[in-house]
């Protein structure tokens, strides 16, 4: 079932249009890597999905019940982040805000559901640990499980091995395809390492401030966008 459609979306900035054409389906348990150049229009696909910046033209739907407070979202980190002043288990827990509504305190039900999210990405020995004397693979982990707390549908991660070495990269790019194929959660990704792009996800979208391909990576292969990108990408 489709959890998000995308019908001829555009979005712009100040009357200038800065990505358009975008006409796309996102399935239940799919793995969809979003790559492109630098101002291709993928950041901001990012906030159209999470609501954060309305499209200019066309329409984003969400189906199977999907809410937008219900993606779980991990993003791009910055310096001010990497020094936040919490425990492990705070920022893991800090995920369920928007399942909270009005509710001051967290819940039983959060805490295990903190607790859960912290074994599964094998967090535990880190949980009482602060989070700014972690290493930035540990860091991504914790907020990789924080992300967890808020969806059981959607993940949408925004570079999440950006700046890490490449042996860590390669430990949170298999955590990631573990999480979609063992929970079933549809993950969505932006990434500018298309040879892990199209290693891992099954569907890729190439953005050129236009959509310029949708489709399975196997058709990505074979189409001249992947073909011209790839040519100028990878290091066979």
């Amino acid at each position: 079932m489709s959890l998000i459609t995308c019908q001829d979306v555009s979005f712009a900035y100040e009357g200038a249009t800065v990505v358009s054409g975008l006409d796309f389906e996102v399935q239940s348990q799919d793995y969809l890597c979003i790559v492109g150049e630098n101002g291709s229009g993928k950041s901001t696909l990012i906030k159209g999905l999470l609501r954060l910046k309305t499209p200019q033209t066309g329409n984003i739907v969400l189906g199977d019940g999907l809410r937008a407070n219900e993606i779980g979202y991990l993003p791009q980190q910055t310096a001010a982040q990497k020094d936040f002043p919490a425990s492990a288990f705070e920022v893991v827990l800090s995920g369920r805000l928007s399942a909270r509504g009005i509710l001051p305190f967290y819940s039983r039900v959060d805490k295990e559901i903190a607790e859960e999210n912290i074994k599964l990405l094998g967090i535990e020995n880190l949980k009482n640990r602060c989070y700014r004397e972690l290493s930035g693979g540990q860091q991504q982990r914790v907020l990789l499980a924080r992300a967890l707390c808020a969806t059981q549908k959607v993940l949408l991660l925004d570079e999440p091995v950006a700046g890490l070495d490449p042996v860590v990269t390669q430990e949170l790019y298999r955590l990631i395809e573990k999480i979609n194929k063992d929970t079933g959660i549809t993950v969505i990704m932006v990434s500018h390492d298309i040879n892990s792009a199209i290693k891992y996800a099954n569907r890729i979208l190439h953005l050129k401030n236009e959509q310029v391909f949708f489709g399975t990576t196997k058709d990505y292969l074979k189409s001249s966008v992947g073909i011209g990108f790839l040519g100028g990408e990878r290091d066979d």
